[in-house]
């Protein structure tokens, strides 16, 4: 052999290094790879992880994907007052919302409303149990709306409509 078949040409020598480098097979599409990295099980008809999923779980998953768990579980508990509270007691008393975690009830008389008081550790205790994600911290009770010159929850204490001296 002569000098020049021993020695390799350039650009041998190049091809040589970025097989060394990148591998000796050639370039697949990405179907093939994707062919190859499936589990062959999973193309079976009757396969691991083809059974359909219930219209119940595919919500449940994506309530709890997207958050809503906790707003769900707050309508629920408006929406189930009835069988919460009892039935005598929902007919005196009105879940009215859930503001901060507080949940306001408006109750038929102040009497109804003073029993509610009474009994609001064992209705907070029973919510926390049927409805653990509802996140109530605590009730507010409210007797019947008796008329007010206030202008809402948060009222400035002050001369009103009501001071003529002066």
């Amino acid at each position: 052999m002569s000098d020049d078949q021993q020695q390799m040409s350039e650009a041998s020598a190049v091809y040589l290094r970025f097989r060394e480098i990148f591998g000796g097979v050639p370039a697949r599409s990405r179907r093939a790879k994707r062919r190859d990295e499936r589990d062959p099980s999973a193309s079976q008809p009757f396969g691991k992880g083809r059974d359909p999923h219930g219209l119940g779980d595919v919500v449940d998953s994506l309530a709890t994907q997207l958050g809503w768990t906790s707003s769900l579980a707050q309508s629920d508990l408006l929406a189930g007052w009835r069988e919460l509270a009892g039935e005598e007691t929902a007919k005196h008393a009105i879940p009215e919302g859930i503001t901060d975690g507080v949940l306001t009830v408006r109750c038929e008389s102040t009497a109804w409303a003073t029993q509610l008081r009474i009994m609001r550790s064992d209705l907070l205790a029973t919510i926390a149990d049927r409805f653990p994600q509802a996140d109530i911290q605590s009730i507010r009770f409210q007797g019947p709306d008796a008329p007010s010159w206030k202008r809402g929850p948060r009222s400035i204490p002050g001369r009103g409509p009501r001071d003529t001296y002066g």
